[in-house]
């Protein structure tokens, strides 16, 4: 069976291993995006760390949790998301303003909501996180 969606299928592997309790979660197959997403969530302390074990075929990712992260999923299909959008976004998508992140993958790379409004740039929409 083809893979659809990797990413989507990495972060509902983290979100029902968190809800189970688990200390870590084994993600196959990896990639950049899903290497990138993981980064922006350990940036902000939704993950302990992460490491990559290189198998000589797709990659797997061995995450581990901290029991922080309540939900996380992606957004699909990838909206494009202007500068001026981005708070309608978050409004829609995260239950606070206090706290979570939505991830966007811009021309300055895949980064946070906070952060794209910092650096002035909208993009595509990946997905979310709290």
């Amino acid at each position: 069976m083809v893979r659809i969606d990797v990413l989507n299928d990495a972060l509902v592997s983290i979100c029902n291993a968190e809800r189970k309790g688990k200390r870590q979660v084994l993600l196959r197959p990896s990639s950049k995006v899903v290497v990138k997403f993981l980064t922006v969530m350990m940036r902000h302390g939704y993950i302990n760390e992460f490491e990559i074990v290189d198998d000589h075929r797709s990659g797997k990712i061995v995450v581990f949790l901290n029991g922080r992260l309540n939900k996380c999923g992606v957004i699909s299909p990838r909206f494009d998301v202007p500068i001026g959008d981005i708070d309608k976004w978050a409004g829609n998508l995260l239950p606070s303003r206090q706290f979570g992140f939505l991830v966007f993958t811009t021309s300055s790379g895949i980064l946070d909501h906070e952060e794209a409004k910092r650096k002035h740039t909208g993009g595509k929409i990946l997905g979310f996180f709290y």
